[in-house]
């Protein structure tokens, strides 16, 4: 029997929760995710009509991009819309699941998906996380080189960029003397000993340290392995805020802004002074990006998309580059077909519902 937790484990496989900005609450909000899952609900943000909604369709699992609960409670009166959904999941047994900037962060996430929609080539992250990889070195006899290398890839280690299985070995002597109480896996207790061994180095996510240890010490043939964590300085170019890519030619800044307008279904589209140059390289942030501006006019892009930014946003990029603001709940409507992307995928079959509720708090006029 498919469970909830079942569903959101493929979620996290795309987008991990290490990925989440710390000011962020992904993750499960309300709910028991043991239980089994009768249906699912995609939304952007969760509201009560969104619940009434779920519960109409029979479904008990709601995944949403915005998440519910922010701050902690110090009581739940139902004395906000918040506390309201929060009570009603509660009382029927509904579990509320939010992937935000995790989703953002992931490669294929939200900035990707809104550049496929442009039609955008050559899509690269804008501004990659830095400090989010370690580096492992072990050291094992030859013979158990193959099988740590296989453990260690399978645990999620040694990717770079868009390739995997990548390590570096080189091969030594490595010496040690075993105490009394010790059983050696070569060697005398006593005496010192000189073993071929190899040393291994991988690359991976921070947030895989634990899990990966787990794998190294499940297949090391030593009582006392060795092995060290080093942490880099390195951008995780595949991971971060943004994206830019280009047109595959050149458009004008009117017509590049009237098909934005049409393409994402926008009320109003708000934009700095034209520049007057044409439109080909493109930089991207859903919902509140404006704080990659700076990023997108490093990077020598022509035009910056994002969800909102500030009035004095407008002023700053002079005549740098060209900033378009399309709205929030546009920007990021997409991440409904991410999810049902996934988990269709996974579980072709399963019950998945698109939300029909506009939850969108800004109107037009």
């Amino acid at each position: 029997m498919l469970k909830i937790k079942d569903i959101l484990k493929e979620i996290e496989r795309y987008a991990p929760l290490p990925l989440q900005e710390g000011f962020d609450n992904a993750g499960v909000q309300v709910g028991d995710a043991n239980q089994a899952v009768t249906g699912v609900l995609l939304c952007l943000d969760v509201t009560e009509e969104v619940l009434d909604e779920a519960l109409e369709k029979a479904c008990n699992l709601i995944i949403a991009h915005h998440p519910l609960a922010f701050k902690p409670f110090k009581s739940l009166t139902g004395a906000s819309y918040v506390e309201r959904c929060m009570m009603k999941a509660c009382k029927h047994d509904l579990v509320i699941y939010a992937a935000h900037t995790n989703l953002d962060n992931a490669l294929g996430g939200v900035n990707y998906r809104l550049a496929e929609l442009i039609g955008l080539r050559n899509v690269r992250v804008l501004s990659p996380l830095r400090g989010a990889l370690l580096k492992l070195v072990t050291f094992v006899p030859e013979a158990h080189a193959e099988i740590m290398r296989n453990t260690l890839f399978n645990a999620g280690a040694g990717s770079i960029g868009n390739y995997d299985a990548c390590s570096y070995n080189s091969l030594g002597d490595g010496t040690f003397r075993a105490q009394e109480g010790c059983h050696p896996f070569c060697g005398e207790v006593g005496e010192l000993h000189v073993e071929k061994e190899v040393r291994i180095e991988m690359i991976l996510p921070a947030f895989k340290k634990a899990s990966v240890m787990r794998a190294l010490l499940s297949v090391h043939p030593y009582e006392e392995p060795a092995f060290d964590f080093y942490p880099l300085s390195n951008t995780w170019d595949q991971v971060g805020s943004g994206v830019v890519g280009e047109l595959p030619e050149e458009e004008d800044e009117l017509s590049f802004l009237l098909r934005i307008k049409d393409l994402f279904d926008v009320g109003c589209v708000k934009h700095s002074r034209f520049t007057g140059r044409p439109i080909r390289e493109v930089a991207l942030c859903g919902g509140s990006g404006a704080f990659l501006v700076k990023d997108a006019i490093a990077y020598g892009a022509d035009v910056f998309i994002t969800g909102e930014a500030k009035y004095n946003d407008f002023y700053d990029v002079e005549d740098h580059i060209l900033l378009a603001v399309i709205g929030h709940y546009e920007s990021e409507i997409c991440t409904k077909d991410i999810f049902y992307d996934i988990i269709s995928k996974k579980f072709p079959t399963f019950a998945v519902h698109f939300s029909n509720v506009n939850s969108n708090p800004v109107n037009y006029l």
